[in-house]
């Protein structure tokens, strides 16, 4: 069996917290090859929140970014995408809405894409097929 990976959702908690809510029941399927670390963190941004932030990033397996149609104006997604990159933690963009129209955070590279939020991808995803 397939060791279940522990995963942090970044997101934009003010226009995509529904598309997380939906994240996270998926996870609860009996094929989940995840475990959802949802430790959201609702306070301002600044450097203790940014300490917090990256504490419990390092803790995970893979960082899934939910990319909503506002997120390139999420100042706390980018940061948390930033500290993945800096400490060297997997991660991926994903889709929250299938109309095509979902835009990367800031901290975003250019060779970064947005994948289609499908089961079939998001196991795929999970387990490094990027």
């Amino acid at each position: 069996m397939t060791t279940k990976k522990k995963t942090f959702i970044s997101f934009d908690y003010d226009n995509d917290a529904r598309q997380k809510d939906l994240l996270v029941g998926q996870s609860k399927n009996q094929d989940t090859p995840f475990d959802i670390a949802d430790w959201s963190i609702k306070e301002h941004i600044d450097s203790n929140w940014k300490a917090k932030a990256r504490t419990r990033i390092k803790a995970v397996d893979v960082v899934i970014i939910l990319c909503g149609h506002s997120t390139n104006t999420a100042a706390g997604v980018s940061a948390e995408l930033a500290i993945a990159q800096e400490e060297k933690i997997p991660y991926f963009l994903l889709a929250a809405y299938s109309d095509g129209k979902n835009v990367a955070p800031t901290a975003a590279k250019p060779s970064d894409k947005i994948y289609s939020w499908t089961w079939e991808n998001l196991k795929k995803l999970i387990h490094g097929g990027r």
